[in-house]
């Protein structure tokens, strides 16, 4: 089948754009990312690779070629396969979006994607607010607030931790295209329209209200804030625009804490609440509602993951067998609470130790450090910012389980990856492998 050059780079990038801005959707996405796998497989001859690009896609892939190393590990050679088919992104991303890495138009890709994100939040607010009425009366007098972000993800269909996890890279993004406007002199409609993207989005990190997004998006904004007054460009005005975004920043969280009081409540007594407790969380009258989602919870999670881990080296207890396997040493310990409501470990680290043993927690490292690589030696905000985002979500949850943090750091960390070959390939100096 013949395309033009033009053509294609044209159906590329709408793909590239509606899979980004569909993450949070599951079966949409995933119609897309087949979609887009088949286009490619259609034209595979225009897939190019130098020797740097193979290295890329070796550590995007390296979590499926994990599971692949120690399939033999798994009990169930039918759930095998399962964990494996949920990871398959990690494949099909590197191979055709560095494949054509030359096509990737990574500033207006990232923009499309906050913007239409954005929208589409803003849409599903005020559609919650109409549909969902008496659940927002409730909340504006006080009412039940550690639900609210939940019921509003619910609403979606998407869990809460997750959804705002995509929300903190949107939020970081779109400060950073606030910047971009000023220094760029665009014209004072595309600046206001820069400013209200970024205020809305902060808004649905707030309101979707997670601990680790929040702290996230904070860091972005100071990383943000970081590269654009090294870049010495224009220093007075990114100073005063500086300023201005954090005096704006900080009054939206002042005038939201006022209306949602909780909020002190979340980020001090309820995080930290019974720490005398970890590993005897039974102890505790009614822990579904008093330590559901604190940290005593999570290091309980942690220190039965670590346990059974140890017990577990070299190789761990397979891919497909990590839950139960940690379901059943919640009740080989008598944690009945853990054990009645089946915590995952929460911890990506902890995740993979307790699968694959001592290779797992390398594998982590090596998938999200190298995303960090690339942000440093790019000396881009965005790019850094989504390693600090999702290193840190995976210190607190275990990202790499779940359609949203697998298809969602692979297609960003393959784009991250392309744009990083622009800048650094020379296809005169480097062989390209066809």
């Amino acid at each position: 089948m013949n395309i033009s050059e033009k053509n294609f780079n044209k159906i590329f990038h709408v793909f590239l754009c509606l899979i980004g801005v569909a993450m949070i959707f599951r079966k949409p996405c995933s119609v897309l990312i087949i979609l887009f796998a088949a286009f490619n497989l259609i034209f595979v001859k225009k897939l190019k690779f130098t020797k740097t690009a193979l290295i890329l896609i070796a550590c995007i892939a390296s979590p499926v070629l994990l599971e692949l190393l120690l399939f033999w590990n798994n009990d169930s050679f039918a759930k095998g396969l399962k964990a494996i088919e949920k990871s398959t992104s990690l494949l099909i991303f590197p191979l055709f979006i560095i494949g054509n890495y030359h096509r990737v138009n990574f500033q207006k890709l990232v923009q499309t994607y906050v913007i239409a994100t954005t929208l589409i939040m803003l849409f599903f607010f005020i559609r919650f607010n109409i549909i969902d009425a008496e659940l927002m009366n409730k909340y504006l007098n006080g009412i039940h607030l550690w639900e609210m972000g939940y019921q509003f993800a619910n609403s979606i269909g998407i869990h809460a931790p997750a959804l705002n996890m995509h929300l903190a890279f949107v939020s970081v993004c779109a400060l950073y295209f606030v910047f971009d406007s000023f220094k760029n002199h665009q014209k004072i409609l595309f600046k206001i329209a820069s400013v209200i993207v970024f205020l809305l989005s902060f808004f649905f990190v707030l309101f979707v209200n997670t601990r680790m997004a929040l702290m996230n998006v904070l860091a972005g904004y100071v990383i943000v804030l970081f590269f654009e007054i090294s870049s010495k460009f224009n220093t007075k005005k990114i100073v005063f625009t500086a300023i201005t975004v954090v005096v704006v920043v900080m009054g939206i969280i002042f005038f939201f804490v006022q209306k949602d009081p909780y909020m002190k409540e979340k980020y001090s007594t309820t995080t930290f609440a019974y720490m005398d407790k970890v590993g005897k969380l039974d102890e505790i009258d009614h822990p579904e509602i008093k330590v559901f989602n604190s940290l005593v919870t999570r290091v309980s999670i942690w220190k039965s993951a670590w346990e059974l881990s140890l017990k577990n080296l070299p190789f761990g207890v397979g891919a497909s067998d990590g839950k139960p396997e940690l379901n059943k040493y919640y009740k080989a310990t008598n944690q009945q609470f853990l054990a009645k409501y089946e915590f995952p470990t929460h911890n990506q680290f902890l995740d993979f130790l307790l699968k694959f043993g001592i290779l797992g927690p390398f594998v982590v490292l090596l998938y999200i450090f190298t995303m960090g690589y690339l942000g440093y030696d790019l000396k881009n905000a965005m790019i850094f910012s989504f390693f600090l985002i999702f290193f840190t979500s995976n210190l607190t949850d275990d990202f790499l389980l779940r359609f949203d943090g697998i298809a969602f750091s692979g297609f960003w960390f393959s784009i991250f990856g392309s744009y990083w070959l622009q800048k650094n390939v020379i296809p005169d100096k480097e062989p390209v492998i066809v």
